[in-house]
């Protein structure tokens, strides 16, 4: 839950506010997506709810506690996160990234079980990523990277999973693919919340949407209300584009 949470940067002489006054809950067991246009904040939003940098004011609570007072080793037991960027892993094989996941559970050593490499094994094979075994990261292309990098945080095994831009760098099959494999995950109980600039697989595949603007205003509700209010249209239409609640797509004229 967003408690009047305000998104930004602070550096040695100023604060630059990004979204302010934030308020909305994550609804757990569906897919929430957050869409807005470039430059609305939605990275910094989704990194200042799992406390990877943060507020400027307010809070981010899980189950009423402040995620600023959930311990490290706790909140990677809660969250699960997949951002942009490779990071300096080129030098691991696939299997020795995914069970990367399972350092929350693993001992001093990071040593893993049988039971972990189960894990490590079924969440290869969930993202459709069995051809990747064996291989190194510095050899994936960036699609095959974000299945990885998606893996790792399956094995993970956290109640929230958040995403940021994880259709980015995959062909149309594999953005449904990967959406139908989140509404899945959220029929079995996990709360996912991604952000995405694939706005039509994002109205047709999801249950809520969190609409952020410019001026770090943010509107949540489900697809149909937020589709039917004209907020999306205000946002994202142009000339020749206009969107069509009924369809929950975009259409060309």
């Amino acid at each position: 839950m967003l408690d009047d949470l305000s998104t930004g940067y602070r550096t040695r002489d100023r604060v630059r506010v990004v979204a302010k006054n934030l308020c909305g809950v994550i609804p757990t067991g569906a897919v929430t997506c957050l869409l807005g246009p470039n430059g609305s904040g939605k990275s910094t939003l989704l990194r200042t709810i799992a406390n990877l940098q943060a507020p400027i004011s307010g809070c981010v609570r899980i189950d009423g506690v402040p995620v600023g007072r959930i311990s490290s080793h706790d909140l990677s037991q809660l969250i699960g996160i997949v951002l942009t960027g490779r990071g300096s892993t080129n030098a691991m094989k696939t299997e020795e990234l995914v069970g990367l996941g399972r350092t929350p559970y693993t001992n001093y050593w990071g040593r893993l079980t049988s039971a972990d490499r189960c894990i490590v094994d079924k969440s290869i094979s969930e993202v459709g990523a069995n051809e990747l075994r064996g291989r190194l990261v510095a050899s994936l292309s960036d699609g095959e990277m974000q299945k990885i990098m998606i893996a790792k945080t399956l094995a993970q095994q956290t109640p929230v999973i958040m995403l940021d831009e994880p259709t980015a760098f995959l062909d149309f099959p594999g953005k449904v693919e990967l959406m139908r494999l989140l509404r899945r995950l959220a029929s079995e109980g996990k709360t996912i919340f991604l952000s995405t600039h694939d706005l039509d697989i994002a109205l047709a595949m999801t249950d809520y949407v969190w609409l952020l603007d410019r001026q770090g205003c943010l509107e949540t509700g489900d697809v149909d209300s937020i589709g039917r209010s004209g907020s999306l249209e205000r946002l994202f239409s142009c000339h020749g584009l206009q969107y069509n609640p009924d369809l929950r797509h975009f259409e060309i004229n």
